[in-house]
C-alpha cells in the first residue's frame, strides 16, 4: 500500500488514545513499526564542545513531522556537510524523537467492498508509522560549527527545511 500524503498527519489533533479498563491489554498499541530514522548524532562527536559556533532550525509552527520527513532532511544535511566540510569539520543532532504512533484505518474500495468491511465501527486503526509533535519555536536540529563553517552550516538547515512540512527558521548562537 503506499504512503499517504504529509497533509493526512500534518495537523496537531489531540490523538485518540484507547483507554480500557476492564482489558488493560486492549489501550497498548501493537505492531508499531521502527522510524526510519535511526542515529541522531553525526560528524566529529569528540570536539563537539570546541566548536564556537551553534547553529538551529527552529519550527515556526505547530506541526507533525513525519518520520520519514525527519530521515530526508537528515541525509540531505550530512551529505552536505560531509562533502564541504569533512565529517571532522561539524557535529550535527536531531533534537526531536518521533514518538507519536500514526494510526489508519483503510477501507476497501470497489465492487463488493461492502461485504468485507465493517466500516467504522471499532475504527481504532492500525499503525502505519511514528511523527514528532512540534511545537512553536521549539528547536529541530541543531549543528555545531567552526566560524569557518557557519554559511556551511545554514545552507545545510535550509536543505533540511525543504524536506519539513512546515515553515522553519534558522538562528545563530556564537559562544
Amino acid at each position: 500500500m503506499a504512503l499517504r500524503p504529509a497533509k493526512c498527519y500534518r495537523k496537531m489533533e489531540r490523538p485518540y488514545t484507547r483507554q480500557s479498563r476492564k482489558k488493560p491489554r486492549r489501550s497498548y498499541i501493537k505492531g508499531v513499526p521502527y522510524p526510519k530514522i535511526t542515529k541522531f548524532e553525526f560528524g566529529n562527536k569528540k570536539k563537539k564542545d570546541d566548536f564556537t559556533s551553534k547553529v538551529y532550525l527552529v519550527s515556526d509552527q505547530d506541526v507533525q513531522i513525519r518520520h520519514n520527513a525527519l530521515e530526508a532532511a537528515r541525509v540531505a544535511m550530512h551529505r552536505f556537510l560531509s562533502d564541504s566540510l569533512g565529517d571532522e569539520g561539524y557535529f550535527m543532532k536531531i533534537l526531536v524523537f518521533p514518538h507519536h504512533v500514526m494510526r489508519e484505518n483503510p477501507l476497501s474500495t470497489g465492487a463488493g467492498a461492502d461485504r468485507f468491511q465493517t466500516g467504522m465501527r471499532k475504527a481504532f486503526g492500525k499503525p502505519i508509522g511514528t511523527a514528532v509533535r512540534v511545537k512553536k519555536n521549539q528547536k529541530l536540529i541543531e549543528i555545531r560549527v567552526d566560524k569557518s563553517g557557519e554559511d556551511i552550516a545554514k545552507k545545510a538547515l535550509k536543505l533540511a527545511d525543504y524536506k519539513l512540512p512546515c515553515v522553519c527558521s534558522v538562528t545563530e548562537i556564537k559562544g
